[in-house]
């Protein structure tokens, strides 16, 4: 995926048909986002006993022969990110069914009801977050492996992302550890900004397959969740 040429739904489709490589990356690729909605929809309750059993068993229903990931289709409205929450949420709601006669008997003092969200929207929200997440640590590695081809100079802009970002240094203190003009450097500075939205536009075109517009759209919509 990021250190990839091909698109998410390649590595889907590979996965889907067997391949163990293919699986291993959709698994820990997305483990993260399952595991996030998960741990916010059974917040406060003895339901987080079952965590990684159900992180398990989503990828189970997606990856077994005749699986959600066989029935995955990329046209679908909302993309990727759609299928996979609609994967964990039908996983979820299958799992608190085969439990609900042990949790109505769970003493109601027992469940923190300040700590549980408020519904499915905040769920989804939750999930989207986490996916946003995601996806921009895919974008990160796909300007890596862009800048690796592209030279020393795009590298460098890589690493003062971040120098910018992961560390908070200011532009000004960069440019004085590296020995360099400050206005140079905010130039510089522009234009990995510029080579990190390009790999991101090109990620979520691989992830939610529309018009440029959508994805547009859909860039916009993903960085206002991590804000």
């Amino acid at each position: 995926m990021g250190t990839r040429d091909s698109t998410c739904w390649t590595i889907l489709h590979e996965a889907a048909a067997g391949s163990d490589v293919a699986r291993a990356e959709f698994a820990a690729r997305y483990a993260p986002v399952v595991r996030t909605y998960l741990a916010a929809r059974w917040r406060g309750s003895e339901r987080l006993q079952d965590l990684d059993d159900t992180v398990q068993d989503v990828f189970v229903e997606c990856l077994r022969e005749g699986g959600l990931l066989e029935r995955a289709r990329a046209d679908r409205p909302g993309g990727f990110r759609a299928f996979l929450y609609g994967a964990v949420r039908h996983v979820a709601l299958r799992a608190e069914a085969r439990r609900a006669r042990q949790l109505a008997r769970e003493p109601a003092q027992g469940i923190d009801l300040e700590g549980i969200p408020g519904g499915e929207e905040t769920l989804s929200r939750v999930f989207d977050r986490a996916w946003a997440k995601v996806v921009v640590r895919e974008a990160a590695e796909r300007q890596s492996v862009l800048a690796a081809r592209r030279g020393e100079a795009a590298r460098r802009r890589v690493e003062l992302l971040r120098l910018r970002f992961h560390e908070g240094l200011p532009i000004r203190e960069i440019a004085r550890l590296w020995g360099l003009d400050a206005a140079y450097l905010h130039h510089e500075f522009a234009r990995a900004r510029q080579e990190f939205r390009s790999a991101l536009w090109e990620v979520i075109a691989s992830h939610h397959p529309g018009s440029p517009e959508d994805v547009d759209r859909e860039c916009e919509q993903l960085l206002s969740l991590l804000e």
